[in-house]
């Protein structure tokens, strides 16, 4: 599952033949990822850390502000920045915790994206 990790040489003979070296590229990554029980309880339990603290019309004003402040339509009322700053920490942790835990699967990005959906 690792890099560079090695199988026992004593394996069950039902399974010994099916055994070969193999890189784990990109997609294959992706592949693991797709199907993983794993990966949906760490993008579930990502989405119960951020629920815990933002409610889903919460995500949506933040995006409403920041895509407005962004595209110069919008401006900031007190308090605002501080509250959509807050919140992107908040989600930016909960990513990090997410990508620390697919790394203990042998399943980190390869080159974090700008943007991914669970993280």
């Amino acid at each position: 599952m690792f890099d560079g990790f090695t199988l026992p040489a004593e394996q069950h003979v039902e399974i010994a033949p099916s055994i070969e070296p193999l890189t784990l590229t990109n997609a294959l990554r992706e592949e693991i990822k797709a199907a993983s029980p794993h990966v949906r309880l760490i993008g579930q339990r990502m989405q119960e850390q951020i629920r815990s603290k933002y409610s889903t019309e919460d995500e949506m004003y933040f995006a409403r502000i920041g895509v407005g402040s962004a595209l110069g339509v919008y401006v900031f009322e007190t308090g605002e920045a501080e509250a959509l700053a807050a919140y992107g920490a908040h989600v930016e942790a909960v990513r990090q915790w997410g990508r620390a835990e697919r790394a203990k699967l042998g399943l980190a990005d390869a080159t974090p994206a700008a943007h991914v959906s669970q993280g």
